[in-house]
């Protein structure tokens, strides 16, 4: 049977009910920090825990969610969630040259 062009390819995060603009999940590269400003408000802790989850296991244990000043509801969601996660040994504010309250260092447990 042949495919419509308008339907989604199996396995497609449509098949799967997830709602993402991209056809295909996005691969991120792992590096010591992440700008959360190109995500959506609800996608923002899935995309959290799975940034911390892929730092651990490549080794970097010290890294930076960029998350804004704006009204600082970002930052709480983000905070609020890494004081709840397992993989979170401290966070803070960056340092002012690494943009201050609008983004936040976490260190991860390293086991």
């Amino acid at each position: 049977m042949s495919r419509s062009k308008k339907e989604p390819p199996e396995n497609s995060p449509a098949d799967q009910g997830l709602d993402s603009p991209f056809g295909e999940p996005v691969v991120l590269p792992i590096e010591d920090s992440i700008d959360l400003h190109a995500f959506s408000p609800r996608e923002i802790p899935s995309v959290v825990e799975e940034y911390l989850e892929q730092c651990r296991r490549a080794g970097i244990y010290e890294v930076r969610l960029i998350h804004g000043r704006g009204k600082g509801i970002q930052r709480r969601v983000i905070r609020s969630l890494l004081e709840k996660s397992p993989l979170v040994l401290s966070f803070k504010d960056a340092p002012v040259e690494s943009g201050g309250w609008g983004a936040t260092v976490v260190v991860l447990r390293n086991h």
